[in-house]
């Protein structure tokens, strides 16, 4: 048996959804990894989970999807990695292999996926399963805590600034700034990219300048130049004309988050004409995972952490909510 945290009737915090448990331990299937956790990561795609805003996929689920461990036992023909190895588990955990996105190279579009603390049980536990071929061999160059926020929020956040398209010598503009937009903001500035942030967050301000960032102002403040490029990161529709308004011509608004509040009436002239645009961020690809990595590793990234114990997975989800956490929020197993 293991302790883990579990959702079985999704809803808001105070009424307490994330329950610790005692629960067998999972075994590998064909192809999959058994591993014992290390460090886990606390995403605000947790929190959707938790709180009912994604629907429920499987009941009761076990969160967390930036999983570090150890491999400790092996499914039947799973071969890629040997007892002991550090991997990470990441979210996107299953594509059908099949459909027409991905024989096209756009499995983050597959019709069948399934992803990890959603479709299957997550890294909220002592143990995990993963699927072999969805897992990552993580870089040296990150320690436990360090790695995990890379698995989710550095993907994410790397396929974010791809879908801008924002080139070398270009100007970039986040919007809120947690853990994936600092992470972001890090592999922009290493590529020659001027990066502006706009948050609410007077800390996240701060930060954002200790990394690099050319400015940082409030939410709904104007960049002191206008933009080739945006990110959207804080999961509030209300920004979308904002961002929108301080593009340049041609410019790319891309909207990172799996859960956005409603996006008030746009005006043509005042917001896409002259060619700017409207992207979303769906999931990602195996291949954006491996690029990411590399590039991180080549960047040093400084990865900014609030570590909890495991036994505090409950209150790192409410500081989350409440935007109490700087940078990422990172659960450490006992032991």
């Amino acid at each position: 048996m293991m302790d883990a945290w579990r959702v079985a009737t999704p809803g808001p915090l105070s009424s307490s959804p994330l329950v610790r448990e005692r629960v067998p331990i999972p075994d590998p299937g064909p192809g999959e990894v058994l591993v014992r956790v290390v460090a886990c990561g606390v995403c605000r795609t947790d929190l959707h989970v938790t709180m009912g805003d994604l629907p429920v996929h499987r009941s009761p689920v076990i969160p967390g999807h930036e999983v570090v461990g150890r491999v400790v036992g092996t499914g039947s023909a799973a071969a890629r990695f040997g007892v002991g190895e550090r991997i990470g588990i990441p979210w996107l955990r299953h594509t059908c292999g099949a459909c027409r996105f991905c024989t096209t190279g756009r499995e983050n579009l597959c019709i069948a996926p399934e992803f990890t603390g959603w479709d299957a049980d997550g890294g909220y536990a002592e143990f995990a399963v993963v699927p072999e071929g969805y897992a990552y061999r993580l870089p040296d160059e990150f320690d436990d805590i360090t790695a995990a926020p890379l698995l989710c929020a550095g993907i994410i956040g790397f396929r974010a600034l791809e879908r801008t398209d924002v080139a070398p010598g270009g100007r970039l503009g986040i919007y809120g700034f947690g853990a994936s937009a600092h992470l972001a903001a890090q592999i922009a500035i290493a590529r020659g990219v001027t990066v502006h942030v706009l948050t609410r967050s007077e800390a996240a301000r701060r930060l954002a300048l200790d990394l690099g960032c050319a400015s940082a102002g409030g939410a709904t403040d104007r960049p002191p130049e206008m933009l080739d490029g945006a990110i959207l990161f804080a999961p509030a529709g209300e920004l979308v004309p904002v961002a929108l308004s301080a593009l340049d011509r041609g410019g790319v608004l891309a909207v990172a988050g799996i859960h956005l509040t409603d996006i008030p009436t746009l005006g043509y002239q005042a917001h896409l004409f002259q060619e700017r645009q409207l992207r979303s961020v769906t999931a990602n690809t195996r291949d954006d995972g491996e690029r990411f990595l590399r590039e991180a590793a080549q960047a040093h990234l400084r990865v900014h952490t609030t570590e909890y114990p495991f036994d505090r997975a409950d209150a790192a989800l409410a500081d989350l909510w409440s935007d109490r956490v700087d940078g990422a929020a990172v659960l450490r197993m006992p032991g």
